[in-house]
This record gives C-alpha cells, sequence and structure tokens, in this order.
C-alpha cells in the first residue's frame, strides 16, 4: 500500500490548518499573474530588456526561466556535495526502464518526474514494476523523465537563495515550508466527508478517488489519523505553503551556500529539499530533490497567513531583485537570450506539461 492510501503518525509541521484559505490563494491563476506580468513589463522598460533575467544562472538553460532540465540542474552540483542529493537517474526516449533503474540501483518506492516540468504535473510515487510500466507508456515518446529515489521526509521545504556579481557568498533570503494535502481524522466522519470540509479539498474528490481508490475515500480515520492525498506538495492539489524564513539557521545557510558555489555559475534559485524534523533541517541534514533556477516562484509569499498586500509585496520584491543582479551580470558582459527563443522553451513546457501522466 502507498503512502497516499496510509495514514502519516507524523502529522504536519507546524499544524496544518484546513481552514484559512489566503487572499492570493483565492485568485484565479489568471488573475494572480496579471499584476506580476505588468510589474515585469516595467521593469523590462527600466532595464532595457525583456528577458534579462536569463543572464544569471549561465549554467542552466534561459537560466531557469522555462524548460530547463531538472536533470542538468542536479548534475550542476559538485561531487563533494552530491551526498545531499537524492539519487537521481535520466530515462531518455526509447532506453530501457528495467536497465537504468537496475543501473542506478534505484529500489521501489521512487518517483517518477518530467525532466522539463513545473507545479508537481507529471510527479508520481511508483511502488512496483507495474505502476512504473504504465508511467512510462502513458509519458510523451519524445521527451525524457527521470526516476529519483523516494525521501520519505516527511517533511519538504523551498529554500531561496542568492549570490551576486562578486559576491564571494550568498545567502538564503527566504524559506517554505510546503505541507502536502491531508486531512485528519475525527473517529467519526469519512475520508470524502472531511475533505467535503476542507475549502482547499472539496474540488479535489475525483483526483483523489482515482488515486487513493473508493475503499480509502469512504473509510473512517481515527481521531489524530492524518491521511495524505497526494505525493505532491503543490497548491493545485490542494497543499499549503509557509513561510519558514525565521527557521533558518547558520548552519543550513552555510551549507546551502556552499553547494550553490560547487554549482559554478548558479547564483539565483530555489533549492527543494525533504527532511525529518525541523532541527535537523536547521543541523543541515536534507535531501535535495530538484533545483530551480530564476524562474521559481517566491513560495513564501503564499503563506495564508499573509494579506493579499504583504503577499504581492513579497513576489515584487523577487521579481525586483532578480532584474537587478542580472543588471549587474550584463554590465560584467553577458546577454541575455532573445525574447524568441524563450517564448518557444516555455511554450515547449506548456506542449508537454499537458501530455504528462497525472500526477498522485
Amino acid at each position: 500500500m502507498s503512502d497516499l492510501a496510509r495514514s502519516n503518525a507524523a502529522g504536519s509541521f507546524p499544524p496544518y490548518s484546513a481552514v484559512r484559505i489566503g487572499p492570493i490563494e483565492k485568485l484565479p491563476k489568471f488573475w494572480l499573474c496579471v499584476p506580476l506580468v505588468i510589474q515585469w513589463l516595467l521593469l523590462a522598460l527600466r532595464y532595457r530588456s525583456l528577458t534579462l533575467p536569463s543572464v544569471i544562472n549561465s549554467g542552466i538553460e534561459t537560466g531557469g526561466l522555462a524548460g530547463e532540465s531538472k536533470r542538468a540542474c542536479l548534475d550542476l552540483i559538485g561531487a563533494d556535495h552530491q551526498s545531499w542529493v537524492a539519487p537521481t537517474a535520466s530515462v531518455l526516449p526509447g532506453q530501457s526502464i528495467a536497465a537504468i533503474r537496475a543501473q542506478a540501483r534505484l529500489s521501489y518506492p521512487l518517483i517518477a518526474k518530467p525532466d522539463i516540468g513545473w507545479c508537481g504535473y507529471g510527479v508520481r510515487r511508483i511502488d512496483d514494476d507495474e505502476a512504473l510500466a504504465a508511467y512510462a507508456a502513458g509519458f510523451p515518446a519524445t521527451a525524457g523523465y527521470l526516476l529519483q529515489e523516494f525521501v520519505p521526509g516527511p517533511h519538504e521545504a523551498g529554500i531561496y537563495y542568492v549570490r551576486r556579481h562578486n559576491e564571494a557568498r550568498g545567502r538564503i533570503i527566504a524559506m517554505t515550508f510546503r505541507h502536502q494535502p491531508q486531512i485528519h481524522g475525527d473517529g467519526h466522519a469519512s475520508v470524502a466527508a472531511l475533505m467535503r470540509q476542507d475549502p482547499r479539498l472539496a474540488h479535489r474528490l475525483d483526483a483523489v478517488r482515482a488515486t487513493i481508490g473508493p475503499e480509502r475515500l469512504a473509510s473512517i480515520p481515527a481521531k489524530g489519523e492524518v491521511v495524505i492525498l497526494s505525493t505532491v506538495a503543490s497548491l493545485r492539489v490542494g497543499g499549503r505553503y509557509e513561510d519558514a524564513t525565521t527557521q533558518i539557521s547558520p548552519a543550513l545557510s552555510a551549507r546551502i551556500d556552499a553547494i550553490s558555489r560547487s554549482m559554478g555559475d548558479f547564483r539565483f534559485g530555489r533549492f527543494d529539499v525533504r527532511f525529518s524534523t525541523v532541527d535537523q533541517l536547521q543541523a543541515a541534514m536534507f535531501q535535495i530533490i530538484e533545483v530551480n533556477g530564476v524562474g521559481s516562484e517566491a513560495i513564501h509569499c503564499w503563506d495564508p497567513a499573509l494579506t493579499l498586500v504583504q503577499a504581492y509585496r513579497g513576489v515584487f520584491a523577487k521579481q525586483s531583485l532578480m532584474f537587478a543582479v542580472a543588471d549587474a551580470f550584463r554590465k560584467a558582459g553577458r546577454r541575455p537570450i532573445g525574447p524568441s527563443a524563450l517564448a518557444r522553451a516555455w511554450w515547449r513546457q506548456i506542449v508537454l506539461t499537458r501530455d504528462y501522466p497525472q500526477s498522485n
């Protein structure tokens, strides 16, 4: 039985709120993006370049704005720091998944994910050969995907890092705890009934039924029992983001900076990590499951405790900082990619995402 259909005694960190939804979460995706696009255009006018942030992270395609390879980003991490990375193997079109898995010594459970993707689309926990074969069969024939060791965690965080031009060392500017969608049993209501009470999850009943099965959906969890409903900890599947910037420790900052500096010219982006406890995370004990470049969202601003003004202020600050950092690199001689190249990378990512297998 997968974790999706099994309770998780570890629970969440800090307590998960099944009721409150932040103002920015209530906005339709289109209206959420409109102010960000307007600010981007204003910054582009100010700095005389629509694609200026692409000069950051020269080792990553488009700087990580769109269409970059997740495996290529992980491979930037130096050999001395690979122990902090979850073991990962690439499966290219036409390759044998059995041979790749055996060569990489990856045992079940594992995570299958697109090499080019975003927001958790196409990410699945895989528990056996049958599930892996089904994932491979449903994946676009012209695209590659990753097999990654499942890191139990049970917790996940996004760590935002910046190192400016001519800075010897960088810093963590924000950290976010990512809560997987979950319900907490009361000993009386079924999983489905508890989901209906949660405004984040009520619309996810059909998707969850397909993932954990109708029997589990109809079951009644014991009081205090926590049922995790998705492998993915994304807002789009009912997850929740919580600003944890105050939990950043000197040890964590030093470790992330050392890893980042081992990546050559990695200057601006987010590390997604799994960890067991907050104390262990602060002691720099974690596993990196993904590295995202300049296009990664400032997800700490999606904390439901923030007002709409506070949330937008944080996202605007991230974009302003990104353009300012990029401008220094341009003055040092770098040139951004053209708008058409960025558009092609973005469109390819969108087209692929539409064809990925459903996440679980």
